[in-house]
């Protein structure tokens, strides 16, 4: 079939007429027919029926009618593509996102790009909802997408992660939530909420997020959805709506101070900006691990196009939850960019409902200990922004699986050990002394004790545990305890930290230790054990010092051992579901990372713990920190080094024989750690 008999064709079949075909080919009747008859030859069909002096279509023509019209316009694509390379030029780039990327992502862009490469002419065509761009993107109607979903199900799309993009609430400036600098969904339930329709990514990610947490819009008092997405600036600026915005939309608006944009804990964190192109260009390009093809002239625009976004410097600087751009690299063009920047995962644009009916019901009981600041990044963080919700595996095996979670907060580590032991505790955060209790189990049966995963803090020089006297005390060195009374809470890494001193001094045996909740420094009547100091781990000792009504009695670290703080999760939990417990890294890993960059992140956590924020900030370095003075580190790789340290000095005190039988090959397993840092 040649392209020139589908030609013929299609004007006969418009006009139903051979001879007004021959008029506007400007061809004979007898020509015409000829072609007609010829095509019907090769295709062993007829094409029309004659029906006296009338034509119509036979079920074959109607078939080429409607399909022949694309290969006579791919026809004139190659022969208009090939005579541009003839000419030395590069064809048109074209790209396709929608209206907020058009309007504030992609004009710097292209301007860097036509600077670069002024011969290639580029095209920006604008989508109001994600399909129709995975339609254009798979057909060639645009040559690359940009999109903060994920194309990655579907196995004619690839995808590059070029940046980030957050996402957060939108309010009026006169608003009466205007000032707050932080909310939750939880809390905006009685508020009234305007949205974009279907389709556009704020509401798939809005939806995708809420699904995750167990929430849904018929939970708020009122939502308004409008037709378009910029329909929503009216009900924000005059009717004092909430909406839900990426920092790309509502720019000018934000810049000129009519709207305010307010970080939310459940989108902490940004999810991807993704590169989009079909698959063939993809391979021919040699990009996101594809084997490259042979690529050709008309590719070179995609190319250089692909190349300078990924290598390009950050184009817009703003604030830790703005928009970002890659750094600069020289790593290859498959890959991606910050690869060790925690996100959230980018929904896929078809949203899947969530299933109601599971076919099994995982419960999770994390034991925490969230005003022990140096763990928080372990606990209260990932429970306030819903961390865990978001990294728990749902596909595969896990499709039907309903998650429950239960977070139990203590004050010390010892009943988490006791609830791990009696497997009423699934994952525990605990000292570097309960670590090794909760390992005792381990030397029975493969499945019984724990798994440590993870460290969470450290604090290289032992300042992490102290022992404070009153500031009347008498008392001024360790050695001046013997004969005294100190009150510990026992199981922790305070009470390690005790019995090993004084068993550095040789008088633990002279020394009485009792529990703390007997001896409360608030309680020294009727009732309280009269003790002579207390031995604590941060940050309560600073707590107490900082009051003025105490003073610390060590003054170097007598057996040069580090302290820090981990996570163990159930050795049979492990084994049924690993991928639960390199989830719970992940988050762990993501709550770090904001905990890091988030500026107000020890003014929440001190709200959220009720404690002084300028504690939290000396107890676990933060980006507002005080480096010289803060007291823990975060901290993630396992260190064998220090679990021996710890397990040979207290092997040698009389009760604690028992540690050395811990089998540390198995105990630690870091394999899950490595798989929850390569998936970053």
């Amino acid at each position: 079939m040649e392209i020139y008999q589908l030609k013929v064709f299609l004007e006969v079949a418009r006009c139903l007429s051979f001879t007004e075909a021959a008029d506007t080919l400007n061809l004979t009747q007898p020509a015409v027919s000829a072609k007609i008859k010829c095509l019907e030859s090769e295709l062993e069909t007829p094409l029309f029926r004659r029906l006296g002096r009338r034509i119509e279509l036979t079920q074959v023509g109607e078939y080429l009618l409607e399909e022949g019209p694309s290969l006579v316009d791919l026809e004139s694509r190659l022969v208009a593509k090939i005579e541009e390379i003839k000419q030395g030029k590069f064809s048109t780039l074209k790209i396709g996102c929608m209206p907020d990327m058009l309007s504030n992502w992609l004009p710097s862009v292209l301007y860097e790009y036509r600077r670069l490469h002024p011969d290639v002419q580029t095209r920006c065509l604008q989508f109001d909802a994600v399909e129709p761009l995975y339609r254009a993107i798979k057909t060639g109607e645009v040559d690359i997408g940009v999109s903060d979903l994920s194309f990655s199900t579907f196995d004619e799309i690839s995808e590059v992660a070029i940046g980030s993009v957050h996402y957060s609430l939108v309010v009026s400036s006169s608003h009466q939530l205007a000032q707050r600098p932080w909310l939750s969904l939880k809390e905006l339930t009685d508020q009234a909420w305007v949205l974009p329709p279907e389709g556009v990514p704020g509401r798939i990610v809005l939806q995708k997020r809420m699904q995750e947490l167990g929430l849904n819009l018929t939970d708020f008092a009122h939502v308004e959805i409008v037709d378009a997405a910029s329909l929503m600036r009216t009900y924000l600026l005059q009717g004092h709506y909430l909406g839900f915005a990426s920092d790309f939309e509502f720019q000018m608006e934000c810049e000129a101070g009519l709207l305010r944009r307010i970080p939310l804990e459940e989108f902490a964190l940004g999810t991807p900006l993704f590169l989009l192109m079909a698959k063939r260009l993809g391979r021919a390009l040699g990009l996101a691990g594809q084997p490259a093809g042979r690529g050709g002239l008309g590719l070179e625009p995609i190319r250089q196009f692909v190349a300078m976004v990924q290598s390009q410097a950050a184009v817009t600087q703003g604030s830790s939850q703005g928009p970002s751009m890659p750094k600069p690299m020289d790593a290859p063009l498959a890959a991606s960019i910050d690869r060790k920047v925690p996100r959230f995962q980018a929904p896929n644009f078809l949203v899947r409902s969530g299933s109601t009916s599971g076919t099994e019901t995982i419960n999770l009981t994390i034991g925490t200990q969230n005003r022990t600041i140096q763990t928080v990044t372990a606990g209260l963080i990932i429970q306030r922004l819903g961390l865990l919700e978001h990294f728990l595996p749902r596909e595969g095996r896990y499709s039907g699986v309903q998650y429950r979670l239960r977070w139990s907060d203590y004050g010390s580590g010892a009943p988490i050990v006791a609830g791990l032991e009696a497997q009423q505790i699934d994952i525990g955060v605990l000292g570097d002394y309960p670590l090794l209790l909760s390992a005792a189990g381990d030397s029975t049966a493969p499945a019984a004790g724990t798994r440590l995963i993870s460290f969470v803090a450290s604090n290289l020089d032992g300042t992490g545990n102290d022992i404070i006297v009153p500031q009347h005390s008498t008392l001024d060195c360790i050695d001046d305890l013997a004969g005294r009374v100190i009150a510990v809470p026992f199981g922790s890494a305070a009470h390690s930290m005790v019995m090993r001193s004084l068993h550095h001094r040789q008088i633990l045996n002279a020394v009485t230790l009792t529990a703390l909740e007997q001896a409360q420094p608030q309680r020294s009547g009727r009732g309280s054990a009269q003790v002579d100091g207390y031995a604590y781990f941060a940050p309560f000792h600073e707590i107490a010092k900082h009051k003025g009504q105490f003073r610390r009695l060590l003054h170097e670290n007598l057996d040069g051992l580090p302290t820090f703080h981990g996570v163990v999760i159930r050795a049979d939990l492990a084994e049924q579901y690993p991928e639960i417990a390199v989830a719970y890294l992940r988050s762990l890993l993501a709550a770090q990372y904001w905990y890091d960059t988030q500026p107000m992140a020890t003014t929440l956590v001190s709200r959220w713990v009720n404690m002084d924020a300028a504690i939290v900030a000396k107890t676990l370095r933060a980006s507002t920190s005080d480096r010289a003075d803060v007291v823990y580190l975060p901290e993630t790789q396992l260190r064998t080094d220090w679990l021996q340290a710890h397990i040979r000095q207290l092997g040698q005190i009389a009760g604690q024989e028992h540690l050395g039988q811990i089998n540390l090959n198995r105990w630690m397993q870091p394999e899950f750690l490595e798989r929850a840092i390569a998936s970053l």
